[in-house]
């Protein structure tokens, strides 16, 4: 087993990827000398550089192949060890740093103090590795910060960005960097990972992979929660059952609770569990009242959970939307007479109705509504009145 082996659906990355690494300096291994010959001969795209960007779709893999390319990278050895892999999944490895945000932008000072210890010389490798998750959540001033580094980085740091695509991100910075950009992974590819992952059910693990429309880590989440299950189902035949102005503003109520019970099966779980980490750390027994020197520490950390929060909840609601898109795409596909390619097919009947109550047109102006609701929430417009706006263009008599 390689640090490859649960990527999935990414087979011309991970090979490029696993040829980079194998011209580390100093990899002695024969997998490395191997995976270095097989480069050369390939051409010179395949060989080492310092800037990366990870380019793709959400749910392609964008951050696991950037942490599994830093395994390799960290180990010395292209297909990774289990004793490196172990410390970069826990983001204990004293030679990797990660830039990511639970809020919705990164912040500039966030940069600024990644940059500057950029410069510290690798501790246990040949690489200092540096990952910026979500590189397009930085503002155009931090995104300068970055810029200045890529142009001349430290011989033995290497920077992997991940984003949606290359347009997300200022031109100067992509002239900067080497891309790679990802597919879509394909129903089979996500299903068959999520049986060898988490030991479901074929049948189970279609679905989910379905439903979820490739995005591995949603999919993830399906197969592994009726909760989650249930609450997407309920999701679109709330809107399947719109027909008045009030069933509108009644069904966005509704989609706002559901995203909100969303996120807090995400964060209470992980919330809980840091701040007894946090008392634990600083000496505090459970139920011991919090002494004042150390109650700023603790704000801290209620602060950062609480803007996590609120980016999970619009997490929530853009994959409510997303799921909509979906039922609405079927929609129209039966209207066409495609009947092969319907991902919500335990809707059965719900869709047939749904099909025979608007034309194609009509069908396509309602994927255009959701289209609109999600680039208003994005533009920081109040999520229900971007939802009631929406499903009150999805009213069928």
């Amino acid at each position: 087993m390689t640090v490859w082996s649960e990527l999935t659906g990414q087979a011309e990355a991970i090979a490029l990827f696993r040829a980079a690494a194998g011209f580390q300096p100093g990899a002695a291994a024969d997998a490395a000398r191997a995976a270095a010959a097989d480069a050369e001969a390939a051409g010179p795209h395949n060989q080492m550089t310092h800037s990366w960007l990870i380019t793709g779709p959400a749910g392609s893999g964008r951050s696991n192949l950037a942490y599994a390319f830093a395994t390799a990278l960290l180990s010395g050895n292209p297909d990774g060890d289990d004793a490196t892999a172990a410390q970069v999944a826990a983001r204990s490895h004293p030679d990797l740093q990660v830039l990511t945000t639970e809020g919705v932008i990164i912040k500039i000072a966030d940069v600024r103090e990644t940059v500057r210890r950029s410069h510290y010389s690798p501790s246990v490798g040949r690489y200092r590795v540096i990952i910026v998750e979500d590189a397009d959540r930085m503002a155009e001033h931090a995104s300068n910060v970055l810029l200045k580094e890529l142009e001349e980085p430290p011989e033995r740091t290497v920077w992997i960005l991940c984003a949606p695509s290359e347009a997300d991100l200022l031109p100067t910075i992509r002239s900067r960097v080497r891309s790679v950009r990802l597919r879509v992974p394909s129903v089979a590819d996500v299903a068959e990972l999520l049986v060898k992952r988490n030991g479901i059910s074929d049948e189970l693990a279609e679905r989910a992979a379905r439903e979820a429309q490739s995005h591995i880590g949603m999919a993830q989440r399906l197969a592994t929660s009726a909760e989650a299950r249930d609450r997407r189902h309920e999701t679109l035949l709330t809107a399947l059952n719109v027909r008045t102005v009030s069933n509108a503003v009644m069904a966005a109520a509704r989609l706002m609770a559901i995203a909100g019970d969303d996120a807090e099966a995400i964060t209470v779980q992980r919330d809980a569990a840091e701040r007894e980490h946090a008392l634990r750390s600083l000496g505090i027994a459970p139920g011991q009242a919090i002494p004042p020197a150390l109650r700023g520490q603790i704000k801290a950390l209620e602060d950062d959970q609480k803007r996590r929060a609120k980016r999970s909840l619009r997490d929530g609601i853009d994959r409510i939307l997303v799921d909509l898109s979906s039922l609405y795409r079927d929609v129209i596909m039966l209207q066409l007479g495609r009947t092969d390619a319907v991902i919500n097919r335990e809707l059965g009947n719900k869709l047939d109705e749904a099909a025979a109550r608007s034309s194609p047109a009509e069908t396509l102006a309602t994927l255009d509504a959701i289209t609109i609701a999600r680039q208003r929430i994005e533009a920081n417009v109040a999520p229900l009145l971007a939802l009631e706006a929406m499903l009150v263009s999805f009213r069928r008599p």
